[in-house]
């Protein structure tokens, strides 16, 4: 499954962008064009759903680091659903995962 292939599923103002495949420096474009294009319709929260990525390198990491600032900023929410241990792994050595909104079912967050 070397493909990046993703998806966009809406309800109310939360946008999930589900992601499968492999998230590395030849698909990283993709997935910041899509993105920035769901950031345009300002949504309250945005979810990227890292439950079907079997990789994810250092760039995969910059542009959920890049997009929960961006947010942030904004005064909207990035929520990450946490992916298999292969990409988690990096969330976890980096610390991230203590800095980032991460959930492991899309269905738990609070979206009040």
């Amino acid at each position: 499954m070397p493909l990046l292939e993703f998806t966009v599923e809406r309800e109310g103002d939360v946008v999930r962008l589900v992601l499968s495949g492999e998230l590395d420096i030849s698909s990283a474009s993709r997935v910041e064009r899509e993105i920035a294009l769901l950031e345009d319709q300002a949504p309250r929260m945005l979810v990227l759903d890292l439950r079907g990525l079997a990789f994810m390198d250092s760039t995969g990491l910059r542009i959920v680091v890049s997009a929960n600032a961006r947010a942030e900023d904004s005064g909207r929410r990035l929520a990450v659903v946490r992916g298999p241990e292969a990409v988690h792994r990096i969330f976890r050595i980096t610390r991230l995962e203590e800095r980032l909104e991460m959930v492991d079912d899309p269905g738990r967050l609070e979206t009040a």
